[in-house]
């Protein structure tokens, strides 16, 4: 297998789930800052020119939750997915609670605290998105009462989508009075499957 991405970027979260199920892959990087992603030979790749993107033969996959998922399914043995249909369920529903209600303030964060160009970020924006984002982390914090991962006692495709968003917010200072968010983090990144951290992944591309 290879995954095409780049360091500090979602990418992460598609290595998550390459690491928690031992895979024998090769990481290819795609240099955003100089415009790889935009070049046409990765573009027949992804048309949308993003990252990252997982080829398995034939199969190319692009978007990292659906690398996790993807993966989750070829190794079951590794149980990404719980086995019973109600822990499944729940495993489906934090994993898009996460994409959808976690990643898009921070992702619309991002775009408006330097990926525009100045004339059309918005400080009102990133205002809007990080109340956005308190007010969902805080239904996590509370899920998380009692528990060392998000579904059932061992880590899954919710925890491989989640704990890398976790960082992002440490990132933009979000985690700010969520205690068990803040203890997920650090317990998850402490796993010897964990990859870099986003600001370690940074320092070393």
């Amino acid at each position: 297998m290879k995954l095409y991405g780049f360091a500090g970027t979602r990418s992460q979260r598609a290595l998550w789930g390459l690491k928690e199920v031992d895979a024998d892959f090769e990481f290819i990087s795609v240099n955003l800052l100089e415009g790889e992603h935009r070049r046409p030979e990765y573009l027949r790749i992804n048309p949308a020119g993003k990252v990252p993107v997982l080829i398995d033969g034939d199969r190319v996959i692009p978007e990292s939750a659906a690398i996790v998922l993807y993966l989750a399914d070829k190794y079951p043995q590794k149980a990404l997915l719980p086995a019973g249909l109600d822990e499944r369920a729940q495993a489906y529903r934090w994993t898009l609670f996460a994409v959808t209600e976690l990643e898009q303030p921070l992702w619309r964060i991002t775009r408006h605290s330097f990926l525009y160009p100045p004339e059309k970020r918005s400080p009102a924006d990133i205002e809007l998105a990080r109340e956005e984002f308190r007010t969902m982390a805080a239904i996590l914090e509370k899920h998380l009462e009692g528990r060392e991962f998000i579904v059932g006692n061992k880590l899954s495709v919710a925890d491989c989508v989640t704990v890398y968003l976790m960082d992002w917010a440490n990132e933009v200072q979000l985690l700010e009075g969520f205690p068990r968010l803040q203890a997920y983090l650090e317990r998850l990144y402490a796993r010897p499957e964990a990859p870099q951290r986003i600001a370690e992944a940074r320092k070393a591309a």
